[in-house]
């Protein structure tokens, strides 16, 4: 009896147990696929990474800031009476500094170099600046003054022996043809001008392409100038781009005055292409040296060298060529 009872309640189970796992009809009751609450989902592949492009190096820009080497008479090494004082205590920067006190309206001095050039120059009164165009050796300094008409006489006269540090300092400073200081105004644009540029050739072709948008040839003072010396006149690069007009010696100055501070080496350079009497502007670039006649004037008006000056011109052929062929320019004087 009890094993009846048994089987009965286990069978009892066992049809309790299938009524609960299977529906109406026999289908099977279908599981949720929702995630359980608080479940983990299951791991997914990262992502792929995009390789990011390699940023670009900046172009360098050279420094646009200026710099003015202003003269200075220290007296360390001064001759002269009392009428002139010479002064020489910078001769290792390129120039001497020379003030003529006295009372003669006309008043010349030559200087003669070691490679046999003259220079002949007028004194204003006053500290004037000159250049040591030579470079090192031995200079003779006479000074004159007036006796009337084109007659003068010996005032002073020294010889020195300059220390000339390099061939670069002389052509870094301010002189009498090219006079500046830091209020020039030519030396704040000119700063303005290099903002930006990669190269000094870039520099050379704003400063240039900058005078000849502000700058006309003035024929009326041009014609002035040939009735007498030319070394009478004595550019004032303010002045000029004020007035908008100049001549030869004018645009080199301002040009001279803009790219010697930006520590860009020039040379104001007259003398002979051929039969016509000419002025260069002159420059040195690493890597390539002196280039004669970068910007020229052929009497009648101002060029550049072509092609493009913003070109690296890192021994590029074309200025190879240029630098080959100055042969054909005789320089007379340089400032």
């Amino acid at each position: 009896m009890r094993e009846t009872l048994r089987r009965a309640l286990a069978l009892l189970l066992s049809l309790l147990l299938a009524s609960a796992l299977y529906g109406c009809g026999g289908d099977p009751v279908p599981v949720s696929s929702s995630p359980v609450p608080g479940a983990a989902s299951p791991a997914q592949p990262p992502a792929a990474t995009a390789t990011p492009a390699p940023t670009p190096e900046p172009t360098p820009v050279r420094d646009s800031t200026p710099q003015v080497l202003e003269p200075s008479a220290l007296g360390t090494e001064a001759y002269g009476n009392a009428s002139v004082t010479i002064d020489c205590s910078n001769l290792a920067d390129g120039y001497f500094m020379a003030n003529y006190a006295g009372a003669s309206p006309k008043v010349r001095m030559l200087v003669d170099g070691p490679d046999g050039v003259q220079y002949k120059f007028a004194l204003n009164g006053g500290w004037e600046v000159f250049p040591l165009s030579a470079g090192a050796g031995s200079y003779q300094i006479n000074v004159y003054e007036s006796a009337g008409g084109n007659e003068y006489y010996p005032l002073y006269g020294v010889t020195v022996s300059a220390p000339v540090k390099d061939e670069f300092t002389t052509f870094l400073r301010p002189n009498q043809f090219v006079r500046y200081d830091a209020d020039t105004g030519a030396v704040a644009t000119a700063a303005e001008l290099a903002q930006g540029a990669e190269t000094d050739l870039e520099v050379v072709d704003r400063v240039y392409n900058y005078v000849m948008e502000h700058v006309d040839y003035d024929y009326d003072k041009a014609a002035v100038a040939s009735r007498g010396s030319v070394q009478n006149f004595l550019p004032d690069v303010d002045e000029t781009l004020a007035s908008g007009g100049g001549i030869c010696f004018d645009y080199a100055a301002v040009m001279a005055t803009m790219l010697r501070t930006q520590r860009i080496p020039t040379r104001l350079d007259i003398g002979w292409a051929g039969d016509i009497y000419h002025a260069w502007v002159s420059v040195y670039v690493d890597d390539v040296g002196w280039i004669n006649g970068i910007i020229r004037f052929d009497g009648h008006e101002w060029k550049r060298m072509d092609p493009t000056f913003a070109d690296n011109g890192n021994q590029e052929q074309w200025i190879m060529d240029f630098i080959a062929a100055d042969s054909n320019y005789n320089v007379l004087l340089v400032y």
